[in-house]
């Protein structure tokens, strides 16, 4: 079996879903278990009709239902030759129940509505696109996650339960394809032991293809993308960007840790497990090579890689008695880092600081001058660039330094990460 996954960028829009599925008749007669995300940007949606449904703004919840249902039924109503087909009944149903939240009441736990709304966005993309198959020729079943990949209950960010997901996927997923060639379900989303709906991590539909093909023993997995495969830089931040043929389990994993969008950094660690290559393949050009992610980490050092995270804000705490950072003071720190939720991307310190570098727009600046203030001294710099280059040197720092100061560095032997400033 091999696994697919196609993110809301490849089903957009109808011409998108045409696209997908005439990828699927490249496979015929391979058995596929295939993974589709919501479309386009329904995701962000599902959240703000949540939004409107916690805020209890009647109106904007039941506005942005209709604004999603129109967004659906459009791109039904290009797909479909028959207009009165049972999809558009199916579809109209799951926002009828939806709007009927507004009656039924709402849990005062927003997690546990997250995952029971925000997951629709899949439910209604694979209803849609495993329609369209049957309808273009393809042999093609649906399949609920929400029976599939079992998790605990902590909601929108679950954990995997392996053992009973694996068992669920072999009697029921692999029953499936005695009966089909193709099965479409969904990323992103899972079930409690009680049933209820789960999300396992927003952007977690390559770990849902990764969960399937562990649990499956597939073949491989492809995750289609608008690019060509693995880029050593975001063009949208580097010129002259080049393709990785080929890299390691580890240096996936290593560049997904500091950063790099291609991959969500769950799905490797089941591949790994059991072996199970990933593709990184161009919708756009399915028949071009792509990435492969495999076990040999022979190629790794072959191209450097760059990763930027723009956006950066630097705080140094240094403690007001003068005392040296140890031990003591950094779990002071750290405590106090928690309560801000602050996601570290560096950290360095001296005798006299401790710095550490965020995300500007994932902190608030007052919240950690406030926790930190009755101790330390507090300063920050704003407007700072993340520069991480695998498999470095000299001239490679130079290139990504140019024009700009270095505030901070590390080097190990593989990998620099440079803090840097436009001058």
């Amino acid at each position: 079996m091999l696994v697919f996954k196609f993110g809301g960028a490849s089903v957009k829009d109808a011409e998108a879903v045409k696209n997908v599925v005439s990828i699927l008749h490249l496979y015929s007669g391979e058995k596929l278990g295939v993974v589709i995300s919501a479309m386009g940007k329904t995701t962000n949606a599902m959240e703000n009709i949540l939004a409107a449904l916690l805020e209890k703004n009647n109106t904007a919840f039941l506005e942005r239902i209709e604004e999603r249902r129109e967004f659906h039924v459009s791109i039904m109503k290009q797909l479909f030759i028959d207009q009165n087909d049972t999809i558009f009944t199916e579809i109209n149903s799951i926002f009828d129940d939806l709007s009927k939240k507004l009656d039924s009441g709402v849990s005062e736990n927003a997690a546990l509505e997250y995952d029971q709304i925000v997951s629709l966005g899949e439910v209604i993309s694979t209803k849609i696109v495993a329609a369209y198959c049957v309808q273009e020729g393809v042999s093609a079943g649906w399949m609920d996650a929400r029976k599939l990949i079992r998790t605990n209950n902590v909601h929108r960010e679950a954990e995997v339960d392996w053992e009973t997901s694996t068992t669920l996927f072999q009697d029921r997923f692999k029953a499936k394809h005695t009966e089909v060639d193709v099965i479409l379900t969904q990323g992103f989303i899972g079930h409690t032991s009680d049933g209820l709906t789960t999300t396992i991590g927003r952007e977690g539909s390559d770990f849902s293809a990764g969960i399937i093909a562990y649990c499956c023993d597939a073949e491989s997995v492809t995750i289609w993308k608008d690019v060509p495969g693995m880029l050593n830089a975001d063009p949208k931040w580097f010129d002259n960007t080049v393709k990785l043929d080929s890299i390691s389990f580890r240096e996936a994993i290593e560049l997904a840790y500091y950063g790099a969008s291609v991959i969500h950094p769950k799905t490797i660690k089941p591949l790994q497990n059991k072996e199970i290559p990933l593709y990184v393949k161009s919708f756009i050009n399915p028949k071009e090579d792509g990435t492969v992610i495999q076990s040999s980490t022979s190629n790794d050092h072959l191209v450097p890689s760059f990763i930027f995270k723009m956006n950066q804000i630097l705080f140094s705490f240094t403690p007001k008695d003068f005392s040296f950072i140890v031990e003591k003071n950094l779990s002071d720190i750290f405590g106090r880092l928690d309560q801000s939720n602050a996601k570290i991307n560096i950290m360095q310190n001296s005798a006299l600081n401790f710095s550490i570098l965020v995300d500007e727009d994932k902190v608030s600046i007052d919240r950690i001058l406030n926790l930190f203030e009755d101790s330390y001294d507090v300063k920050y710099n704003r407007g700072l660039e993340l520069v991480t280059i695998r498999h470095y040197d000299q001239a490679t720092i130079d290139r990504v330094t140019a024009d700009k100061g270095i505030i901070l560095q590390q080097k190990t032997r593989e990998t620099a990460r440079l803090v840097v400033k436009q001058k």
